[in-house]
């Protein structure tokens, strides 16, 4: 006698769990999350604008981040074009372009088309990752001397191309755990934040 309240009690809150659960008019705060948020759509885009000393055809270009979701681990780092491609010029893959003035007309004529900033379409900037090996020299086979390997993942004729129009600085994405390195051996003077405007598109922001 005594063991059938309980037993009933039970039974009765199982069937009006069930009965929630399954009502379409059950209360937001009550549903379990199945995904990580999403970013707002609509949400505001930073640009970076890098302005071109020596190009006859537009004075600057707009670049964009290649990983723009949350959580990727990935960091904008302004960078010298010209130490950056000393680095990658010690890339020994296949993957090291010539210089610019050695380019067909073909592909110069293309490249300049993908990064004009009057183009709807914004180019991302060139992701990278860097490495060390020892220098060349007695310093470096000792162990003392490191020197600086950049690959491109992606954008390297861009940012080959960018160097020889007369751009000093440029953004480039990285790893976060290589973020330092980049800064260390390849970084920006800086008076590169005052070159380099980064502005925002989609949220009232003025579109360069």
């Amino acid at each position: 006698m005594f063991s059938s309240h309980p037993a009933r009690s039970v039974s009765a809150l199982f069937t009006r769990w069930r009965f929630f659960a399954g009502s379409p008019s059950l209360p937001l705060s009550l549903s379990l999350p199945t995904s990580l948020p999403a970013a707002a759509p609509g949400c505001a885009e930073t640009v970076w604008v890098v302005p071109l000393r020596e190009h006859s055809w537009y004075d600057h270009v707009r670049l964009k981040r290649v990983f723009v979701t949350d959580g990727t681990r990935h960091q904008v780092v302004l960078v010298d074009l010209r130490k950056l491609l000393v680095c990658a010029d010690r890339d020994n893959t296949d993957y090291v372009l010539k210089p610019v003035a050695e380019w067909h007309a073909g592909k110069v004529r293309g490249i300049r088309e993908f990064l004009d900033p009057d183009s709807a379409r914004i180019p991302q900037m060139p992701y990278v990752t860097i490495s060390t090996r020892r220098a060349p020299g007695l310093l470096g086979w000792v162990g003392i001397e490191r020197e600086g390997v950049v690959a491109f993942r992606n954008g390297q004729h861009r940012a080959r191309y960018l160097a020889d129009a007369g751009a000093r600085w440029c953004p480039v994405e990285v790893h976060e755990r290589e973020a330092t390195l980049l800064r260390e051996l390849c970084g920006a003077a800086d008076d590169a934040r005052t070159e380099i405007r980064a502005t925002q598109l989609g949220d009232g922001g003025a579109q360069p």
